[in-house]
């Protein structure tokens, strides 16, 4: 089945990261762009970087509850949201409906149904939601970095990236404020797993670094999560 439009790009809120995997696969798999976010918090920084065509957000999260997240969007944010939950009374139903949800699933579901729904609210979507998007970006101080065209800018002036630090840009881009450890990193570079690429990951960090950063041995960006790897915030 393919999606109702083409490369929609969904925004997948969980706190479950075993959720979280098994749907972004899941969707994926059937044509869709998927990103991931741990908590409500976390959506923010995404939706203030990224722009996507539907939310799907889990209610029952630690701190901000998807309700919540939910009423909050509604005052500026048109985009569709789908809210799972475990609890499936009606009054939560009514809840998440009057909270803007345009959809409410409850947990457990058949992935299939989940699908079917994410075609049918996005085919309902306004018109100017099914026309391509326009291109996508990252603010990263002076900085834009347009996810379409894989480019660097500082205002008019075009940053020459290496293939490996293009592709860099490519993997963080894809999941801003997520933790992407060495193993990972090295992995989807294609470049097998061995101690010294993982290293040599870490030149290549510092080079992206003097290419986005004002400071680059204080990194406002391109972060690194101590013991744990490296990850893009942008503005």
């Amino acid at each position: 089945m393919t999606p109702e439009v083409t490369g929609a790009h969904l925004l997948i809120v969980d706190d479950d990261a075993r959720i979280r995997t098994l749907l972004a696969k899941f969707l994926s798999k059937n044509g869709y762009l998927t990103t991931t976010a741990r908590d409500a918090a976390h959506a923010r920084r995404l939706l203030a970087g990224l722009e996507f065509d539907m939310l799907i957000i889990d209610v029952m999260m630690p701190g901000e509850s998807g309700f919540d997240l939910t009423r909050d969007l509604r005052r500026s944010l048109q985009t569709p949201i789908m809210l799972l939950t475990a609890r499936g009374e009606a009054s939560d139903r009514i809840t998440g409906l009057e909270a803007g949800a345009d959809d409410y699933l409850p947990k457990p579901f058949e992935p299939q149904e989940l699908l079917l729904r994410v075609n049918a609210i996005l085919r309902r979507a306004p018109l100017e939601n099914l026309q391509p998007a326009p291109p996508k970006n990252l603010h990263l101080g002076t900085f834009r970095y347009d996810i379409s065209r894989a480019e660097l800018w500082q205002g008019d002036e075009m940053i020459r990236l290496t293939s490996t630090e293009s592709a860099l840009m490519k993997i963080f881009a894809a999941q801003p404020g997520e933790t992407m450890s060495r193993a990972r990193l090295v992995e989807a570079l294609g470049q097998g797993n061995s101690t010294a690429q993982e290293r040599a990951i870490d030149v290549q960090i510092t080079r992206l670094r003097r290419k986005i950063e004002a400071d680059p041995k204080s990194p406002r960006y391109l972060q690194t999560v101590r013991g744990a790897g490296y990850m893009i915030v942008p503005d």
